[in-house]
């Protein structure tokens, strides 16, 4: 059977993670690509309202931080004071900066840019309200990918529209340093924008409706990372839910109450920030007119590959489905570019990080100890505590934790977890080590450089290793 000749052109919907890579990809392969969204600045709502802005504003926070805990080296400052307007010029010059790079980018390839909202008109056709206030005109296409991203989810027993309720694009915004801040939600976002705010002097109180912070991730992982953020946050509730929020002076009165014995109490805030995840962003797309229809979840119905049920369009990132990472959405639009134009049908690897930048940080990829129980895959785990670690004393933070899943007859290594500081960093070669297929003696003998954080994972490695010869041995 003759493979079909790849269309002259493609239409990307979305100038985020997914969709500049593919347009890139796209143009540098010879296609006439045309770059779509209603942003004068490239980049999607990861560098405008989300990953980068916010690891800029947990940088700062981790200097106060250092800066606050120096005494323990011997070292003393003065308390720092916070310029929020030129923390804001900052953190705005470095999203600006990495959008003007993809513009350059974009010109360079030739890529056509359009500025306008888009839904769709037909099956193969976009209705353009253009940012200059011009008529609608209509865009046809010969292939489309859609990659529109996702927006933060409202709450669902609330109404978002009094003012001093946040979602984590206006946290961002970094307006104001409320003097008491509710955060609602315990996951990435939550912990991240709370430890910020916390840092520049807010008094941060968390509450989350399950038993425990980060859901999804293992819980000896979040358990150092919690235990430094009850230090950190004036109060962190677990098995609650805001019951009720209503305007009070010049703050709001919040209802919390336990879901397990439904006893309530009342607490006042400056603000709230409600960060309980985000949703695919599909409302404004009139995907009905192209035949294109939504899970159950609310993503965009594709297949493995991106396709929809209509044959012209195909979805990446966080529109097809979870996980809702930048980085799996990049690498899923490259995996798409290289298959829209022949160039080889892999698909995307199950290794996909997960990183949680909270102090510390928490990081995993692969398969987690909890899912191991669900699934009932059998597993062995091995530890490295970081106070057994020569860099970490010296970097005054020994609270970290190296944890390797592996299965227990072959030794192959299952999954990774780290908790510590760097572990963003660390966790990028065990997500190599597990696309590779390394063994557990594959990292014994990969020599690390010394005093380093990432000897944890060899420490780890050489602890399951030992482990084996010793339950062989029985």
């Amino acid at each position: 059977m003759n493979t079909p000749a790849p269309p002259s052109s493609l239409t990307i919907l979305g100038s985020g993670p997914a969709g500049y890579p593919a347009a890139f990809a796209a143009a540098d392969m010879g296609l006439e690509v045309t770059l779509i969204d209603s942003s004068p600045l490239l980049g999607g709502a990861c560098l405008h309202r989300g990953c980068i802005p916010s690891k800029s504003l947990l940088h700062a926070a981790r200097l106060l931080s250092d800066a606050r805990n120096a005494s323990a080296f011997g070292l003393r400052f003065e308390e720092p004071t916070v310029d929020l307007d030129a923390l804001r010029e900052w953190m705005l010059s470095v999203t600006t900066g990495l959008a003007g790079g993809i513009a350059q980018m974009a010109k360079r390839l030739r890529v056509k840019v359009v500025q306008a909202e888009a839904a769709f008109a037909s099956p193969t056709e976009l209705r353009l309200i253009p940012s200059d206030l011009e008529s609608p005109r209509i865009h046809a296409f010969e292939t489309l990918l859609l990659a529109a991203g996702s927006s933060p989810l409202p709450p669902p027993d609330f109404s978002t529209k009094m003012p001093h309720i946040w979602n984590s694009t206006d946290a961002l915004a970094i307006a104001e340093i409320p003097a008491s801040l509710l955060v609602v939600g315990g996951g990435h976002i939550g912990l991240e924008l709370g430890t910020v705010y916390a840092a520049l002097g807010s008094r941060v109180t968390l509450v989350e409706m399950t038993n425990g912070l980060l859901p999804g991730a293992d819980r000896d992982l979040v358990a150092q990372m919690a235990k430094r953020l009850r230090t950190v946050f004036e109060a962190i509730h677990l098995h609650t839910k805001v019951a009720d929020l209503s305007i009070e002076g010049d703050g709001l009165r919040a209802v919390l109450q336990d879901i397990r014995n439904g006893e309530t109490q009342t607490k006042l805030f400056s603000k709230a920030l409600v960060a309980i995840g985000r949703r695919p962003a599909t409302e404004r797309l009139r995907l009905d007119k192209a035949g294109i229809g939504l899970t159950d979840r609310g993503f965009v119905a594709s297949d493995a590959d991106g396709r929809t049920a209509n044959p012209t369009v195909f979805a990446a990132g966080d529109i097809a489905g979870n996980p809702m990472l930048a980085h799996k959405a990049i690498h899923e639009a490259k995996a798409f570019a290289a298959r829209f134009l022949g160039q080889g049908s892999r698909g995307l690897s199950p290794y996909i990080p997960a990183v949680a930048f909270t102090d510390p940080e928490v990081a995993w990829c692969g398969l987690t100890e909890a899912e191991a129980k669900a699934k009932a895959i059998p597993y062995t785990t091995a530890k490295c505590h970081w106070a057994a670690n020569g860099r970490s004393p010296t970097l005054g933070r020994t609270d970290g934790l190296t944890k390797i899943l592996s299965d227990p007859e072959t030794g192959a290594l299952l999954g990774v977890g780290i908790t510590g500081n760097g572990a963003s960093e660390l966790i990028a070669e065990a997500a190599l080590a597990l696309e590779t297929k390394t063994s557990l003696q594959d990292l014994t003998h990969t020599i690390h450089p010394h005093p380093t954080l990432s000897e944890t994972l060899l420490d780890a490695a050489e602890t399951a290793l030992a482990n084996r010869r010793r339950a062989k041995g029985k």
